[in-house]
């Protein structure tokens, strides 16, 4: 898979050097910066952007930026790329307007886009948190989430159930922080494991936003927190589990 991740600072850097540490040998990613200035409004994207650029087939929309997100458009055009995957881990960079706006052009030039909200909720067929999940068909984003998405573990406890003896990671957050909260919990009981986990993982540090908002019917909370119950639920859910 030949990838184009727009970033622009810490948030989408180290989204990329995960993917590259951890993802599949044969996947190709390059890193396009945008510019800064921009106006507030983009009505020409490609006046913004070089005139050539890699040829893809999947563009991640990593920047922090509303300004950005409005050139996403015209990076689909060059590249030639017709998966989009646009996290929205903080809505000031991608508002819900927008967002909307953009899944429906990006429909019309013939390309699929998925906004998980975080992106630690993206998997095989959709993404959002309980009721906001919504689903999406594409191979290419989906192939993707095999990879990276919401957290898929596995947990293995001593005989007698006490304590996790291994915490696997089956399939991780796309920013690394489900390898971070595995090394942390590794040898703790397994009564706390599922309840620190996901505060574990916004050790990382979590980049998600801090700033609450509606998240699904009767949860009003941050982005941050959002993440935390994603590995706390898939923790649970691996407990659950028979042997």
């Amino acid at each position: 898979m030949r990838i184009l991740a727009v970033t622009q600072g810490v948030y989408g850097d180290r989204i990329v050097d995960n993917i590259r540490k951890r993802g599949p040998a044969n996947w190709q990613i390059e890193v396009y910066n945008p510019p800064r200035a921009l106006p507030s409004i983009v009505d020409d994207p490609e006046e913004f952007l070089p005139q050539a650029m890699p040829q893809v087939n999947l563009v991640l929309l990593l920047s922090e930026s509303s300004k950005v997100a409005q050139l996403i458009g015209g990076i689909a055009s060059l590249t030639g790329a017709k998966a989009i995957i646009a996290p929205i881990d903080d809505s000031s960079w991608l508002p819900p307007g927008l967002a909307k706006q953009l899944e429906k052009e990006l429909a019309d030039m013939g390309v699929t886009s998925a906004f998980p909200k975080t992106f630690c909720t993206l998997t095989e067929d959709g993404c959002g948190y309980r009721g906001s999940y919504v689903t999406y068909d594409n191979e290419t984003i989906a192939e993707f989430a095999k990879h990276f998405g919401r957290p898929k573990v596995k947990l293995t406890t001593s005989t007698d159930g006490a304590t996790v003896e291994n915490f696997e990671i089956l399939r991780g957050a796309p920013c690394g922080s489900s390898h971070h909260a595995a090394r942390q919990m590794t040898g703790h009981p397994a009564d706390e494991v599922k309840y620190k986990a996901g505060l574990a993982s916004h050790h990382y540090p979590c980049l998600a936003s801090m700033q609450q908002e509606a998240l699904d019917d009767g949860l009003f909370d941050t982005l941050m927190h959002l993440s935390g119950y994603v590995m706390n639920d898939e923790v649970q859910k691996s407990l659950d589990a028979p042997e």
